[in-house]
């Protein structure tokens, strides 16, 4: 019991960690010598890159954090995918790879919203759903120009999708979780949305 308390921490540490690899912020850090947290939202997402880099740097932040949350979770499915707990530790692998990414380590546990990095847990989770949300983003962001309300919608769709594709219910309870803790996130862009003064991601 302790060696399997011991590895389920390990997979824990693997995930934070990976989640905190600030990829946004260093991108920014390396070719303009600016502290992203200090200029326009002050995240470290995909969506504050693209104001200071533009949109070539938004989609590479954006397949980076997804691809460091697909990453932890495919190591716990591969090394610590336990019978005992089948379907556990790829979740906490989950849940902590996006606290990493929003409560960075390296960065005095600031970050981005998570958004990015969610996806990438959900589709190494459950590929078919991962890709449903992507899909949902991508023409909900691209027709009203709000990033915030595709991430919004699109993850707040997690749970049911799960359900409809009859996940194991580890996978259905992180995809709630995940979807309430973006939305969170999210809370001032909800508001700037009901106030219709949130920034568009193009004119």
């Amino acid at each position: 019991m302790l060696m399997l308390i011991l590895k389920i921490l390990l997979v824990i540490v693997i995930a934070y960690l990976l989640g905190s690899i600030p990829t946004g912020y260093l991108i920014v850090k390396k070719f303009k010598n600016i502290d992203i947290r200090k200029t326009g939202s002050g995240s470290t997402g995909a969506t504050n890159v693209k104001r200071i880099m533009g949109t070539k740097w938004f989609f590479t932040v954006m397949l980076l954090d997804a691809l460091k949350g697909a990453l932890a979770v495919l190591i716990a499915l591969k090394y610590f995918n336990f019978v005992i707990c089948y379907g556990l530790t790829p979740v906490l692998a989950a849940i902590f790879a996006i606290l990493g990414h929003s409560k960075s380590i390296f960065l005095g546990f600031t970050g981005g919203k998570s958004v990015a990095t969610g996806v990438g847990t959900i589709l190494a989770l459950c590929p078919i759903v991962g890709l449903c949300i992507a899909a949902i983003w991508g023409v909900i962001t691209y027709t009203s120009k709000y990033v915030s309300l595709g991430s919004v919608v699109a993850i707040s769709l997690a749970p049911i999708l799960m359900t409809m594709f009859d996940q194991n219910v580890y996978y259905i309870c992180f995809a709630a979780i995940g979807a309430i803790y973006v939305v969170l996130m999210h809370k001032d862009n909800i508001k700037r949305l009901l106030e219709g003064k949130e920034n568009k991601v193009r004119k």
